[in-house]
């Protein structure tokens, strides 16, 4: 009785918020810019293209000090890094040499992204294969996550695990659960829109993974490709063309107050192409 009378007398009286719609901002990777003699050049093109910032894999090659100084001079923001070893020496490797490569990069990618004034290490969480279980890839990177996430906390950078073609975490019941077991606030999603049309709905993710997303990979994904021209031909289809239902996802980020970045990982090219690219992002996204 007396939680209905709070519910009248209370909430009932207030109208219904509704929720604003998702303020994004557009980044890509830095490898899709093929335009430009010097990462200044690439920085400016981007910025008159109306990109909001580019995202650097790392560990790298580039010089810092040039990162920052084109980042200095065009304004254009640094939002994240990639781990560019997770492929290469997944966390769920049975090798303890393999993991700990892993985690010395994770470690020198999130010194990077501090560096650049970023927010979030995009981080694959490992492999399941004929050599590697899902009953041991599951503990194992737990358990090396656990272990970045001093790192994590002591640079302010966020670990953000994405959903890739990994035979690991492919449903989003199952990558709400991975990272509620790991509970810490330094750890959550980096949600790819296209990778999931091979079997699954972005939008049912969106809504499960719910707050736990904290960006957005843009790309799309086409089943009819994939079923007449193969399973990687799913990809050759431009942003707005495949079988992301857009104004559905939107609706999805909307509900669950996403407000942030959404970087595209297509072919990238000269400047005709990248403008293609934040053209088409634009339309999708708004």
């Amino acid at each position: 009785m007396a939680a209905a009378a709070l519910g009248s007398s209370s909430f009932a009286a207030q109208a219904p918020v509704k929720a604003a719609k998702p303020a994004i901002k557009k980044s890509l990777k830095i490898e899709m810019v093929k335009a430009g003699d010097t990462l200044l050049d690439k920085f400016r093109l981007l910025k008159e293209l109306g990109y909001d910032g580019v995202e650097f894999s790392s560990p790298h090659q580039f010089d810092n000090q040039e990162i920052l100084d084109a980042k200095a001079k065009t304004g254009l923001e640094i939002p994240g890094v990639v781990n560019s070893e997770h492929w290469k020496s997944p966390i769920t490797s049975p090798d303890a040499a393999v993991r700990e490569k892993c985690y010395n990069a994770s470690i020198q990618a999130m010194n990077d992204c501090k560096l650049y004034g970023g927010t979030t290490m995009l981080l694959v969480a490992g492999v399941v294969n004929d050599q590697i279980s899902y009953a041991d890839a599951w503990p194992r990177a737990v358990a090396e996550i656990k272990r970045l996430i001093p790192h994590a906390k002591k640079m302010g950078i966020k670990i953000a695990i994405e959903n890739v073609w990994n035979n690991f975490l492919i449903s989003p019941l199952e990558a709400a659960r991975f990272v509620d077991e790991i509970n810490s606030p330094w750890v959550g999603w980096y949600f790819d829109i296209g990778n999931i049309l091979r079997y699954g709905w972005p939008e049912q993710w969106i809504e499960i993974l719910g707050k736990r997303i904290m960006k957005l990979d843009v790309k799309e994904y086409s089943r009819k490709k994939q079923n007449d021209e193969g399973l990687w031909k799913g990809f050759d289809v431009e942003i707005g063309d495949g079988d992301n239902n857009w104004p559905v996802i939107m609706q999805s980020l909307e509900k669950i107050g996403y407000n942030g970045w959404a970087s595209a990982e297509v072919n990238g090219g000269d400047k005709e192409r990248l403008k293609v690219i934040i053209d088409r992002m634009n339309k999708v996204l708004g």
